[in-house]
């Protein structure tokens, strides 16, 4: 099986700079060589170009740098289809969230894809909710018809994806008005007090359960989903988060459904990191997401 990896080294959607240096980190933690020695074949493409800050303008106070976002986005969509297409595996490096808007995007097309967005917070704002502009708050929403049209009609016209291939983990974090159209949307939202009381093997489970009409699923992994003691490298840390073994955990049964195709590892932020730590342990879960096991 062939594994694809590109990076997207993407801080436009944020005010925190330092995420861009996040598949350097990814990379330099070697994601390349714990996939081959579980047996894939890696290529990758290297970086798409991505213009700094201060090199843009901000658009609109309510969604910053959009025009250069999904300038960028564009490119990530096409080689995102290509992957997809071709029936291989994709892993994506970012870069803040708002990478996933042509990720997905592009994967999307074709056979039902399934999402699992595993995360602190929903990523389910647009212009006219969002406390911030930040437009990395934006992109699930995009994908289910929300918010700009320089998002939503990214790649393609309309929404991407239907709210019943939609599931997320580990969230913490809403702002007022996003909880409201999340709750309207339909899509699966499992809290950290969802596993807190009922624990990751049962959450899981019910995950998989609620996928189980879609062919493909797409894990979309925001680091600040784990808790900021295992994962200090983020821009947006949120305490009482997932364990290292939660998050393991949840990996490895995602991974033996066998139907996981493409993977998002977003918000490594390096200058806030101890040693790497953060993204070692990207590397050490997409590891197990895709099929290395204890025994």
């Amino acid at each position: 099986m062939i594994i694809h990896i590109l990076g997207i080294p993407m801080d436009l959607g944020q005010r925190r700079r330092g995420v861009d240096m996040g598949p350097s980190a990814v990379r330099y933690a070697g994601l390349g060589d714990h996939l081959t020695a579980l047996g894939f074949t890696v290529y990758d493409a290297g970086n798409v170009s991505v213009p700094v800050p201060e090199m843009t303008h901000h658009d609109t106070p309510s969604a910053r740098h959009l025009a250069s976002i999904a300038q960028v986005l564009t490119e990530v969509y096409a080689h995102s289809q290509r992957v997809a297409q071709a029936g291989d595996i994709g892993i994506f490096l970012g870069g803040d969230h708002s990478v996933s808007a042509g990720t997905i995007a592009g994967l999307s097309g074709g056979d039902q894809l399934g999402v699992i967005w595993v995360d602190a917070h929903a990523d389910f704002n647009t212009p006219q909710t969002s406390p911030s502009g930040n437009v990395h708050g934006m992109p699930l929403a995009a994908l289910l018809g929300y918010g700009p049209p320089e998002l939503v009609d990214l790649g393609r016209p309309g929404r991407k994806l239907d709210p019943s291939r939609v599931v997320l983990v580990g969230v913490r974090s809403l702002d007022p008005d996003e909880r409201v159209r999340l709750r309207e949307s339909g899509a699966g939202v499992y809290t950290m007090r969802d596993i807190d009381e009922r624990g990751v093997a049962q959450v899981a489970g019910e995950v998989i359960r609620r996928l189980g009409h879609v062919d493909r699923v797409h894990v979309s992994l925001d680091l600040d989903a784990l808790d900021p003691t295992v994962a200090p490298g983020v821009g947006t840390p949120v305490r009482g988060g997932l364990t290292y073994r939660e998050a393991h955990l949840l990996m490895e049964i995602l991974a033996d459904t066998g139907r996981v195709r493409s993977l998002d590892l977003v918000e490594i932020n390096p200058i806030l990191d101890q040693g790497n730590r953060t993204a070692e342990m990207a590397v050490e879960l997409a590891s197990s997401l895709l099929g290395q096991t204890i025994w």
